[in-house]
């Protein structure tokens, strides 16, 4: 099967032109889920009226943020706009959520470059009133990196809590494997290996993920055109970790639509935008999608097929291909 990708949506102008008027969403509106009472909204996350609109007098027991990361991937803002910027958001997040509350937020880490915005991210963290827990890091299959250089195979999370919130510890283990061996505890006089205490060969959730497919095109849950889109199952181990059934989500970066698709999944309500009306109608999609083929995002084709005149042919080796009419970014 032909992967049919789309390019960089938020860098490349042709395309955005293209896709613009298929948006149903424009600044300042707001598409309500008449199912389950998603919200999904082209507002600015720095914006206190555009937040509290979003919310209408809603409060979230969760939030899970994924903005920007200030390198060289996307528009670099100076450190310090980075910073102002990063602390209206996080502002907004504390206003809007239960006194006993969990935040994660995806932020990376510029090795070439101080490694910022994420050490000043976790400093500016210190004057707010959210209760540092932990550092996780997600390990990617694929990195980047220079031959004078470690290679870049991780991504940061941070997690921070209001209050008491609810933790729930998966009693299940994950596909995180044992791969570390040593000899930890005497049991029945004899030294024993941490592997040999169990019959699972796969441990409980940590602080570091092993186990997470790091999202690309043959991916079921791909959406083309979203760079650096976070895999399905982080965001569900988030949400299941730290909220319950029935509880508010927001998430102020949209995206792809990956933390609306996770709580549609698992019983829970989102509240979401993005400054783009691109990715906000993607967003809206990927919900509309899966509802109406279970499908959980585009693995050889992307959100606007149908507009994009793309149809499904049959090659002398029966397997299908996409064939698009017209060239797309003249």
């Amino acid at each position: 099967m032909k992967n049919f990708p789309l390019p960089r949506i938020e860098i490349d102008e042709a395309c955005r032109e293209r896709l613009l008027p298929y948006c149903r969403l424009q600044s300042g509106q707001i598409w309500e889920d008449d199912k389950k009472g998603h919200r999904v909204g082209c507002l600015d996350t720095a914006s206190e009226q555009d937040i509290t609109k979003l919310m209408a007098r809603n409060k979230a027991t969760l939030a899970i943020h994924d903005p920007p990361y200030n390198v060289a991937a996307f528009a670099i803002r100076d450190i310090q706009a980075f910073m102002l910027w990063s602390k209206q958001w996080i502002h907004h997040t504390a206003q809007h959520l239960m006194p006993d509350s969990s935040l994660y937020v995806w932020l990376g880490a510029d090795q070439n470059d101080g490694f910022q915005p994420l050490a000043d991210f976790m400093v500016m963290m210190r004057s707010e009133p959210f209760k540092s827990r932990s550092f996780i890091t997600m390990r990617n299959q694929r990195g980047y990196g220079t031959p004078k250089n470690w290679m870049s195979v991780r991504q940061e999370l941070l997690y921070y809590t209001l209050g008491n919130p609810v933790f729930n510890v998966n009693a299940e283990y994950t596909d995180i494997p044992k791969i570390l061996r040593g000899y930890y505890k005497d049991v029945a006089g004899k030294r024993t290996e941490n592997i040999e205490r169990s019959g699972s060969e796969n441990i409980r959730a940590g602080n570091v993920w092993v186990d997470i497919q790091q999202v690309f095109y043959r991916m079921e849950e791909n959406v083309n055109g979203c760079y650096a889109q976070k895999p399905l199952k982080a965001i569900e181990r988030i949400i299941q970790a730290s909220s319950s059934v029935g509880d508010n989500v927001i998430d102020w970066f949209a995206h792809s639509g990956t933390t609306l698709l996770a709580c549609e999944l698992l019983g829970r309500r989102c509240f979401t935008c993005d400054t783009d009306p691109i990715f906000c109608e993607i967003t809206i999609r990927r919900l509309e999608r899966y509802r109406n083929c279970a499908e959980k995002g585009w693995q050889n084709s992307n959100p606007f097929e149908k507009e994009l005149g793309i149809q499904t042919v049959v090659t002398n080796n029966s397997e299908p291909e996409q064939n698009m009419q017209g060239d797309l970014w003249d």
